[in-house]
């Protein structure tokens, strides 16, 4: 393997250590027959005189650290060049390629609770990421709309529902309807059998109990894209399991032809030992298809239709090994070149440290979960400035609030489970959404205030930058790393790490700030570069912000 593919680039966590440290060195000195007799220092003194003589216009110096690290120092001069190129660029990575990102996923006649939050918020940043990075991007919500559960509903409907209820409460009115069935069924077990048959006349097609099922997705869709609209978050399709039940036939009778299923004490199986995985059932002893059944007539639909070089999957922790399944099945059918990929996440947790749920033990309601954080936003945004209206108030209120949501979840690990601390998730000291929407509104007074009018200009050819204050340096330094952020996203699926680089963009411009006075300068030429370089951090926030679904705002 080439050695590019095995060294690392590293930012010094002090800026004495320099602008970068590579340990290309130790990699060299290993992969040689005949390592030097000074090791990686060797090694490293060699590229530091390299990397000197070949970058002069960028690199000021080359350092030998420790065992054989080659710290790198870069000119004051292409700083600023950079700066004045922008805005910094993202990798046009995916550039004629084509990903289907599925996230969300709710169970139709049901309200979306906390537990689809993080697919809904990881799938639409990863989305976002993909579509900046030049991908094409199909962003895919599967709805959970077919089994018993609807033959169920149906059932209680016909029973206890009126039209005028659903119409006028529609998601409310079909759970009611769903927990009074299951009430009623423990003393009455005779309407087990009854949901089962209103199912079975649904699969049939029976006209009636379409129309109903269609009416019960209809009004679901209706409630979630409201859902969606709140978080900012928008779908390409909607495709649930409904839409792929004639397909079940099909792919029983391919992975019968193919030698992959064989029968099993009445079920039929998939044989998965190869991969290390237990056999996956494909159709129950009843006959009855499954939901991994489902997932293969939509994955094959998927390839087919859109031919994407990548499906990523947004789902909990949980389903690890439905997807490691899948994926195995998907490879002895031979399905083609795309990559699956499962982007796990763990479980949103209360500030006890307990799964987030009411006091009757319950799931809580995804729009109780954006109710409580809004309302904890009026307060904070009504402390902070009380010149505002009510309306002011509560429209600036709703971006905090999401924010702080979306960026709780998103500056950390997906894998780890998440905790609901409120005060810290909209603490303006913090790393919080708001201390990153608060340090952009704070940046944003600067040019209101200098009243900037055409573009900024400030160096002339061959004269000393007067961008040469530590604080500008550091910014200017670490605008360069952004588009390495954003494509580190897209290569991991996970979103921490551009959180964690916004939020350090956001620290060093606010220590910009407290340190330099810039819109009563009276050196012009330092002022205007110095009002460049806002627009040019505002601008990178802002592009940042809204790659992870925050809005910025112009004031707090």
């Amino acid at each position: 393997m080439h050695p590019g593919h095995l060294f690392d680039v590293l930012v010094p966590p002090d800026a004495a250590m320099g602008d970068y440290s590579v340990n290309l060195a130790f990699v060299l000195a290993k992969s040689t027959k005949s390592p030097p007799a000074g090791g990686p220092r060797e090694v490293a003194q060699a590229l530091c005189d390299s990397l000197f003589a070949e970058g002069g216009e960028m690199i000021e110096r080359c350092e030998v650290a420790g065992p054989g690290f080659v710290n790198i120092f870069l000119k004051d001069a292409y700083l600023e060049t950079q700066l004045l190129k922008g805005p910094f660029h993202i990798p046009n990575d995916g550039q004629g390629k084509k990903v289907i990102v599925e996230y969300s996923a709710p169970n139709i006649a049901k309200p979306m609770h906390v537990g689809h939050l993080r697919s809904t918020i990881i799938g639409d940043a990863l989305a976002r990421v993909y579509r900046a990075l030049g991908y094409d991007v199909v962003r895919w919500n599967y709805l959970g709309d077919w089994g018993t559960q609807f033959g169920k509903l149906i059932a209680a409907y016909r029973k206890w529902g009126n039209q005028e209820e659903l119409d006028r409460d529609p998601i409310g009115t079909m759970l009611k309807l769903y927990v009074r069935f299951h009430d009623e069924l423990k003393s009455d077990p005779s309407l087990e059998t009854v949901g089962q048959e209103e199912f079975r006349k649904l699969e049939a097609g029976d006209a009636e109990n379409r129309a109903l099922w269609k009416s019960f997705r209809d009004h679901s869709l209706t409630e979630f894209n409201r859902m969606y609209a709140m978080l900012g978050v928008t779908f390409d399709v909607f495709k649930g399991e409904s839409d792929y039940e004639a397909a079940l036939a099909g792919v029983i009778a391919q992975l019968q032809e193919k030698g992959l299923a064989k029968e099993s004490q009445g079920a039929l199986i998939v044989d998965l030992e190869q991969f290390g995985l237990p056999v996956a059932m494909v159709r129950k002893t009843d006959g009855a298809t499954l939901y991994l059944t489902r997932d293969i007539a939509s994955l094959e639909d998927r390839i087919a239709s859109h031919k994407p070089d990548k499906i990523l999957y947004v789902v909990a922790n949980q389903q690890a090994l439905h997807f490691e399944q899948l994926f195995a099945v998907a490879q002895l059918l031979k399905l083609g070149p795309t990559q699956l990929s499962h982007v796990k996440f763990g479980m949103v947790l209360g500030d006890d440290g307990k799964k987030l749920a009411t006091r009757e033990g319950k799931t809580v309601a995804l729009q109780d979960v954006i109710d409580e954080i809004v309302n904890r936003a009026s307060a904070v945004v009504r402390a902070k400035n009380d010149s505002l209206s009510e309306e002011q108030i509560t429209q600036i209120a709703q971006t905090v609030g999401i924010g702080a949501l979306k960026y709780n979840d998103l500056r950390q690990h997906p894998y780890s489970d998440i905790v609901f601390d409120w005060d810290a998730m909209l603490d303006l000291g913090g790393n919080s959404g708001p201390y990153l929407q608060y340090a952009y509104a704070r940046l944003s007074g600067i040019i209101t205030k200098a009243d900037v009018k055409g573009p900024l200009s400030h160096r002339a050819e061959g004269v000393p930058s007067p961008l040469n204050h530590p604080s500008e340096r550091a910014l200017m330094r670490h605008l360069l790393d952004f588009g390495d952020a954003v494509a580190g996203c897209a290569r991991l699926h996970t979103l921490n790490g551009l959180a964690l680089y916004l939020y350090e963009l956001a620290e060093k411009s606010n220590r910009f700030y407290e340190l330099v006075h810039i819109n009563d300068d009276d050196n012009a030429a330092r002022k205007a570069a110095r009002l460049h370089l806002v627009t040019a951090v505002m601008d990178t926030l802002k592009r940042g912000l809204d790659l992870l679904g925050i809005q910025t705002l112009e004031r707090i």
